[in-house]
């Protein structure tokens, strides 16, 4: 005996098509949720070239945007690179030049390095000084100090810590990479709240969002004193 049957499957059985962000003409509402929460941004969760080469300029979830995770990431990057190791002095001396508007040579060809760091951007006669080349040298002027943190939430979904940082205020918590402090701890996303960090942070950020913590480890003893008395948040650049 032969089984027949009808096919079911059909247009209506189609996946519905995701609605557009509405921050951008290039993604989906959903993709730019994604690329937000991601360091690989929102061409880096899609599979073929032909939709990379229209995503890969979303301002959604580009390290020029404030909040992403990119962003966030470059912050990282830039302050570690300003105070760990930072620039030939021709190149600074180059950076500033922009920062100023003013004029000067470029014998050593600083700007092609200033622009590979994207410091600087421009061609030829025109070129400007970038946010990140900004944040490059503020970080070279604003003052650091170790602080104790403490991990208040892990959000696995966004990968984001909410923390306090007690040197800067005693209530308010801050977004952090959740990833940044595992990596740095060898302590998995579930092992993080409650613990207390030890950090380098610019305490004299106004915004939360400015506050760019390096250098994080676990402190070597927790005593009463440690988590009671406000004074010994800050303890030496």
């Amino acid at each position: 005996m032969t089984i027949t049957y009808d096919e079911t499957f059909g247009p209506e059985y189609l996946p519905p098509a995701q609605a557009p962000c509405p921050n951008c003409p290039c993604c989906s509402a959903l993709l730019c949720e994604k690329g937000r929460n991601s360091v690989m941004q929102c061409h880096g969760h899609v599979g073929d070239s032909a939709t990379v080469a229209v995503v890969s300029a979303c301002p959604c979830s580009a390290e020029t945007t404030r909040g992403t995770h990119a962003w966030r990431v470059a912050q990282i990057r830039v302050v570690k690179h300003a105070t760990e190791q930072p620039l030939a002095k021709a190149a600074e001396y180059v950076l500033r030049a922009l920062a100023g508007g003013e004029s000067f040579q470029d014998p050593t060809e600083e700007l092609r390095g200033l622009r590979a760091r994207r410091y600087a951007d421009g061609d030829g006669e025109s070129w400007r000084i970038t946010l990140l080349g900004r944040r490059y040298l503020l970080a070279l002027e604003e003052p650091r100090y170790t602080s104790a943190v403490h991990v208040n939430s892990v959000d696995v979904k966004t990968r984001t810590a909410q923390v306090v940082v007690l040197g800067w205020h005693m209530e308010r918590e801050v977004t952090v990479l959740a990833d940044v402090l595992s990596q740095a701890t060898g302590l998995e996303l579930r092992e993080l709240p409650g613990r207390y960090l030890d950090v380098k942070v610019n305490i004299g950020a106004v915004d939360a969002d400015d506050l760019v913590l390096t250098r994080i480890q676990m402190p070597d003893q927790i005593t009463e004193d440690y988590v009671a008395v406000r004074p010994l948040w800050l303890r030496g650049a």
